[in-house]
């Protein structure tokens, strides 16, 4: 076998592993996916069952994670990838670890909501922790689609939208301390609500990891910790950078 003929042979099983984990990644994303969309909708129909289900499910999440941290580690061991390759690989076993935690924060979701589930719903049916939830959700999406297709400028997006689910877990919260100062019959079911919004306002932050885990996989420049507006001057240099070179 020429040594050229065996060099490409090597790459391509190394790209085949790349995207063998990849298509893994997406595959556990697309199931927190699922597990969070049945949790809200377990809070929003009272589904106690259906909240239990979710919970009981949560160790697919977690098997999910043990196998790609070990594909991940096997292409470190034997393929030493190096440049665009490593990032990726090490964006990849940083992101498991925050689906992961959002499949754990969907499980707090399920298992609070099949408790609120067994006392009296009140007037406006949870309506702002369906709103709550409904913004999380388009967090949740454009990140797994931001992951997808290495898409910098839609991971921007989803880091921008975190500051509105910010914004609402407070109001949330200051709701629920009046309505416990007003009535406290209410002090279970507003505390559990409470940790549901918590839950949902964790999910966000995650979502923003990821996303800037794909900035890094795309231009190689660590951007956690870093206010929004260096981040959007940051990928508009990268951008320029990139226009130039091609």
């Amino acid at each position: 076998m020429e040594v050229e003929d065996l060099g490409q042979h090597i790459s391509r099983r190394f790209n085949e592993d790349l995207e063998h984990v990849r298509s893994d990644v997406l595959r556990m994303g697309g199931l927190v996916e699922a597990q969070f969309d049945d949790a809200i909708k377990s809070l929003a129909e009272g589904d106690s069952a259906l909240g239990l289900r979710v919970a009981e499910d949560d160790y697919k999440i977690n098997r999910m994670e043990v196998s790609i941290d070990e594909q991940c580690s096997r292409i470190l061991a034997m393929r030493s990838p190096a440049a665009g390759d490593l990032r990726l690989v090490l964006a990849i076993i940083k992101a498991i670890t925050d689906l992961e935690r959002i499949g754990d924060e969907a499980e707090k979701i399920a298992v609070l909501s099949s408790r609120l589930a067994s006392v009296e719903r009140p007037s406006t049916n949870y309506r702002e922790l369906r709103n709550l939830a409904r913004h999380v959700k388009q967090m949740l999406r454009g990140t797994l689609d931001a992951f997808a297709r290495l898409d910098a400028k839609q991971a921007i997006k989803v880091v921008k939208m975190d500051d509105v689910v910010d914004e609402e877990y407070e109001s949330i919260y200051r709701q629920g301390v009046t309505f416990m100062m007003e009535d406290p019959r209410t002090i279970t079911r507003v505390m559990d609500t409470t940790w549901v919004a918590r839950s949902l306002e964790r999910i966000g932050d995650h979502c923003k990891n990821i996303c800037e885990y794909v900035m890094f996989m795309v231009y190689g420049k660590d951007l956690r910790h870093t206010a929004l507006e260096n981040i959007e001057a940051e990928f508009a240099e990268a951008q320029e950078g990139r226009e130039q070179n091609s």
